[in-house]
């Protein structure tokens, strides 16, 4: 399952990050590394971008950007 496809609200536990070097890079930086507990907290009305919630702060992300983070329940 993807980031992207997690239903609001729900936790969810990231497994691995996919895509470019420099784009996994920038996220681990924001604290999007394996193991951690995110949330989805809100969806724009036009469905981008995407709110989480990741170790107490909130971050906004591209669906695009979401859908290459690999999550489990």
């Amino acid at each position: 399952m993807v980031l992207s496809d997690v239903p609001r609200d729900r936790p969810a536990v990231i497994e691995a990050v996919d895509g470019p070097r420099a784009f996994r890079r920038r996220l681990m930086e924001m604290g999007l590394v394996p193991g951690t507990e995110v949330i989805l907290r809100n969806v724009a009305p036009l469905g981008d971008p995407l709110e989480i919630e990741v170790r107490f702060g909130r971050l906004s992300i591209r669906r695009n950007e979401a859908a290459q983070i690999r999550v489990r329940p």
